[in-house]
């Protein structure tokens, strides 16, 4: 019996090993040869800037609540969701510093409650946790 061979086509496949290797050469020697520069944009101007120098080991933590409900922290507006982390890295560096939020008589409840809610999960005591309302 004879067997049904399918003819041997031989198929020519480049070898892309040494096309790779002069990529990735030219790759590495462009990133080295490149000049970045540092372009200079827009200085942003926050009210109340922080005060210049590490702050005092008793200085609290402090965020304002305005009456549009928008927080700030050291004079900068932020996200609700990063308040947990500054809370954590504030309260590394100064242990002993509580957190005080001075918020609107106008502002939401709900912004107070998130911050101290926050402040619990950073690990804040209850103790060292007070609020202060404004008129201003």
């Amino acid at each position: 019996m004879r067997r049904n061979r399918k003819p041997f086509r031989a198929e020519a496949k480049p070898d892309m090993t040494s096309m790779l290797d002069i990529v990735f050469i030219m790759l590495i020697f462009f990133i080295v040869t490149a000049s970045f520069v540092s372009e200079k944009g827009l200085q942003m101007n926050f009210p109340g800037k922080p005060p210049a120098g590490p702050p005092s080991p008793n200085e609290p933590i402090g965020f304002q609540v305005d009456a549009n409900n928008h927080i700030f922290h050291a004079g900068r507006l932020i996200d609700p969701w990063s308040i947990e982390p500054i809370i954590k890295r504030e309260h590394t560096e100064r242990p002993e510093a509580p957190v005080v939020v001075s918020t609107h008589k106008d502002a939401h409840t709900r912004q107070f409650i998130r911050i101290y809610d926050e402040a619990l999960k950073a690990g804040m005591g209850r103790d060292r946790i007070a609020v202060v309302v404004s008129s201003e």
